[in-house]
């Protein structure tokens, strides 16, 4: 994982070309100095890499499941985080670039957690409707506040990651987050619906009470102002009381605020927003569903997706319902049925374990491998799962299909379309949508999604698979060649270690003979393994008996864990000296790959640098 790592952070120039690095549930996000400065080529030919793009401001490296793994390994070699990059570090974006940058970096850590509270939401909704559970029992009840805790106090995680992104205190705004969803201030607002209740003020200054739990444009607004404060404040204030003083000014200044007028505002415009979009909904809710369901994959490619999940969550806050979320779900089971039309079609053996493995992401809502290894790759299967996903779009928005949590559109948004009623047609119609948009895909790919030649050019070559012609590896050691029978010592002789050759060196230098990694280098440094990118594994081991010298004579100019390229300085060492302490110089080149990889040297009685060496037949 580390070699992947130091691989990505290469190929997009490097860690000083880095200004921040966040990741979703399947890609790496970076925010660079200079886009120039990137190898997307190289780094499109990872094997662990589905694809790597510039979208919505942001270089997106496509990595699948294992993306926390990668980002984790990334942060490690790099000392990278996810914090914010200090002012100054800014690069020139467009303001869409900017608001996809902001709310993608707001909303991404949430998501994982959202998904679980809404799917719980969701089977919980399921259990009543079929009496296996009561309202009034206590593991409904404790069930149901695990499942609720976090859309209730969603202003305190938005306040978090939100200060953050602004590059202020998150935990400033994470006390203004909970104002917002005080007991008090809910009190208040409860009270405040009361018949003959007396209205409150604020140094004079009506207060309209607000009920912002679940909120989402609020706390975001609030944060960014209280940011703008903090840093002005630390700009003035001297630093032995700006650490206390600065989020004191903003407590007693933005929380008013919020109150007062952020509070009030937002809400307003979420409403408009909301109501906006049902007002465009119910006009017209096939044509609706038919657009989501056969573009979102398509915003999905390019990141704009992110511009459209505050107005899901917001929906839900302000309406207690979600036709969008809904209509994504035709959307996945799309490309998941094109990848299962692969997996079915295709001989490639490769291609059916990626496909196999894709289709089972996608049902739980990570369609990002199917996309981007599957369906994108062969054009007609990415395209098929979009009109599909139309068709079961336009059947949603005819059933008037809602989600009543937070979700991540998978098979289990089918317990979360649930309305608190019961089962009703909407639900139907969404299963039935959604069933059909996968079907049809996997009925389309399978019958025209590959072309007839690229099927039988799989099965040739399936065919072909075992007589695999030999490739050739080159020489890491200039030197004269000698048969391994010949060394001195038996287990090199023997070939138990490794198939290969003996070299007599005429230099004192070793060579990287291809692209690829150091898996390992002795302390005493006379010792190295090396493995090529295409996986060929080899031993090098300069001189007989040599790790009584401890190190001395030999200079390495490479650690284990680093990346090769072919012609690289490796290790250097004397000779001459090596001989004058009575050690026999002879360098032994193994190929040591696992299964019995068979390899015979290419006749030459001296070999240079990077010259043809061995042949290997896998």
């Amino acid at each position: 994982m580390d070699t992947l790592a130091k691989q990505i952070v290469t190929g997009v120039g490097g860690k000083d070309n880095i200004l921040s690095l966040v990741h979703c549930a399947t890609r790496l996000r970076f925010k660079l100095r200079d886009s120039g400065r990137v190898d997307a080529k190289t780094l499109n030919r990872l094997p662990d890499v589905l694809m790597a793009q510039e979208s919505g401001g942001q270089f997106q490296v496509v990595i699948g499941n294992r993306v926390a793994e990668v980002y984790q390994a990334i942060c490690q070699v790099t000392g990278l985080d996810d914090e914010i990059p200090p002012a100054g570090t800014a690069v020139k974006e467009g303001a869409l670039s900017r608001f996809i940058d902001v709310v993608s970096a707001i909303f991404t850590p949430t998501l994982g957690i959202l998904a679980a509270s809404g799917i719980l939401k969701g089977l919980l909704s399921l259990a009543l409707v079929n009496e296996w559970i009561s309202e009034t029992s206590g593991t409904y009840l404790l069930l149901f506040v695990a499942s609720d805790a976090l859309f209730f106090f969603f202003p305190l995680a938005l306040a978090y990651t939100a200060g953050k992104k602004f590059g202020g205190n998150p935990f400033t705004a994470m006390a203004l987050g909970g104002a917002l969803t005080h007991p008090l201030s809910i009190g208040a607002f409860n009270a405040a619906q009361q018949a003959g209740a007396l209205p409150l003020d604020f140094i004079g200054i009506p207060i309209v009470f607000i009920n912002y739990s679940s909120s989402v444009i609020p706390i975001i607004l609030a944060a960014w102002v209280s940011s703008h404060l903090e840093r002005r404040c630390n700009r003035l204030l001297p630093a032995a009381v700006k650490n206390f003083l600065t989020p004191l000014l903003c407590l007693c200044l933005i929380a008013p605020m919020t109150f007062l007028l952020i509070g009030p505002v937002a809400t307003w415009l979420g409403r408009l927003l909301a109501e906006g979009f049902q007002t465009l909904y119910g006009l017209a809710p096939m044509l609706a569903g038919a657009a989501l369901g056969g573009l979102w994959q398509v915003l999905v490619i390019f990141g704009l997706h992110w511009g459209l999940v505050p107005l899901m969550y917001n929906n839900l806050s302000l309406l207690g319902y979600d036709t969008m979320g809904a209509l994504l779900l035709p959307a996945v089971m799309g490309q998941v049925g094109a990848t299962l039309g692969v997996f079915l079609r295709t001989r490639d053996a490769r291609m059916k374990s990626l496909a196999g493995s894709a289709a089972t992401s996608g049902l739980f809502g990570i369609t990002e491998p199917a996309i981007y290894g599957v369906t994108l790759p062969a054009k007609r299967p990415f395209l098929f799962g979009c009109i599909s996903g139309a068709l079961g779009g336009l059947m949603l928005g005819y059933a008037r299909s809602s989600v009543y949590s937070p979700n991540l559109p998978s098979v289990f948004t089918f317990s979360q379309v649930i309305p608190p009623t019961g089962v009703d047609f909407s639900v139907w119609g969404a299963i039935a949508g959604s069933l059909l948009a996968a079907g049809l895909a996997a009925l389309l790919t399978f019958l025209f999604g590959l072309p007839k030649a690229a099927v039988a050019a799989a099965a040739a070559d399936e065919a072909a698979a075992a007589d695999t012609a030999p490739y050739q590896v080159l020489s890491p050691i200039h030197g004269q060649v000698r048969p391994l029978g010949s060394v001195a010592d038996p287990a090199f002789a023997s070939g138990i270690l490794g198939q290969g050759v003996a070299i007599l060196p005429l230099s004192g230098r070793v060579v990287a003979p291809f692209a690829g990694r150091v898996e390992s280098l002795s302390p005493s440094g006379h010792v190295l393994v090396l493995v090529a990118d295409d996986g060929t594994e080899m031993l090098i081991h300069v001189g007989i008996h040599t790790a009584k010298l401890d190190g001395s004579h030999f200079r390495a100019q490479v650690q284990s864990g680093d990346l090769i390229a072919a012609g690289d300085v490796l290790l250097e060492f004397d000779h001459a000296a090596m001989a004058g302490a009575g050690f026999d110089t002879t360098c032994l080149v193994l190929i040591c790959n696992p299964g019995g990889a068979q390899a015979r040297p290419i006749p030459s009685d001296t070999v240079a640098e990077l010259a043809p060496l061995l042949a290997v037949s896998p």
